[in-house]
């Protein structure tokens, strides 16, 4: 009933106009916030799964792995890994459906950004197996070394979200779509690099 194809479909046109795909997450994002205030988790956000009308509206679909963010019943049990690989988050990555929150949806946010800039997923190794040790185990490579095009504050706001630490990532979808705002109107976006000592300590612990 959404006859204009899905956001997949559109990555080489995104990939050079940066601030139309933040003009998109905005939207995305604004979708994934009025779920989770209803506490509903997306858990597989991916550009295959967000289609687009004629006027290129997109609209945020397949909740086939969707949950209530405080079920206790959850159709993934502790062990089995859910999601698409290369768009999951690290805690999916794991198994345990208990570690699964806002945060997580706010990582896919994240992951669906970063392909539209880069026309690839954050991790895209040769099998499922090998890419989720790279998400584990690896930083994601800066969207401006697959595409110089990239915006840097653009790239700060995107690599937020794929922070391995969830307590690192935004607040909520909300947040993230505001400071995508905030940088499409020209302003100081929240987002700031890692500085070198916190991302030697990460690596550490």
């Amino acid at each position: 009933m959404i006859e204009g194809g899905t956001l997949g479909d559109r990555l080489a046109l995104l990939r050079d106009d940066p601030r139309a795909a933040a003009r998109m997450m905005v939207e995305i994002a604004g979708a994934v916030h009025h779920a989770h205030q209803r506490g509903v988790l997306h858990r597989d956000l991916k550009p295959a799964n967000i289609r687009l009308d004629e006027h290129d509206r997109p609209y945020v679909t397949d909740f086939g792995l969707a949950k209530r963010v405080h079920a206790e019943c959850d159709p993934a049990r502790t062990g089995w890994v859910i999601g698409s690989p290369g768009y999951m988050a690290p805690e999916q990555a794991c198994g345990d459906p208990k570690t699964i929150t806002t945060a997580t949806d706010v990582y896919g946010l994240g992951a669906v950004l970063y392909t539209l800039l880069t026309a690839r997923p954050p991790f895209d190794a040769g099998s499922a197996l090998e890419t989720l040790n790279r998400l584990r185990d690896s930083a994601p490579e800066p969207p401006s070394h697959l595409n110089p095009k990239a915006p840097y504050a653009l790239e700060l706001i995107c690599l937020k979200c794929l922070e391995k630490d969830q307590t690192r990532r935004y607040a909520s979808a909300e947040a993230f779509a505001a400071d995508l705002r905030l940088w499409l109107a020209g302003r100081p976006i929240t987002a700031r690099p890692v500085r070198v000592w916190e991302r030697a300590w990460l690596w550490a612990r």
